[in-house]
């Protein structure tokens, strides 16, 4: 019986992990690993910006990466928000908007999925 509030609180973990995070609009899904997809957004965004571009890695062994629009900074900037598929194998990819920056990101995004 001791086992029964930790089996409750597994589940609510997994529940709320496999769901996507708030202001975040989806973009789509890849097969692609996780690495490869935040790779490509972020080479993607640096040729056509000509600008640094920062990722920040949200899970060991870029699982899930967050890749800042260039000129945004951590953590509250436009991003791409790449996690593992909320079920199943590939990809979930995101978008989380501040200001300005919008439409030609989630292009960007969508070519790399």
């Amino acid at each position: 019986m001791k086992f029964i509030p930790l089996l409750a609180l597994t589940v609510a973990i997994s529940a709320c992990a496999a769901q996507p995070p708030a202001g975040v609009q989806q973009v789509g899904t890849s097969q692609k690993a996780p690495k490869v997809v935040a790779q490509c957004v972020a080479q993607k965004w640096a040729d056509s910006s000509q600008q640094q571009v920062v990722s920040q890695n949200t899970l060991a062994n870029d699982q899930a990466v967050d890749v800042y629009v260039p000129g945004q900074q951590p953590p509250t900037g436009a991003a791409a928000i790449v996690r593992p598929a909320w079920s199943g194998s590939g990809t979930w990819v995101g978008f989380r908007a501040s200001g300005a920056a919008g439409s030609q990101a989630t292009g960007d995004i969508q070519a790399c999925l």
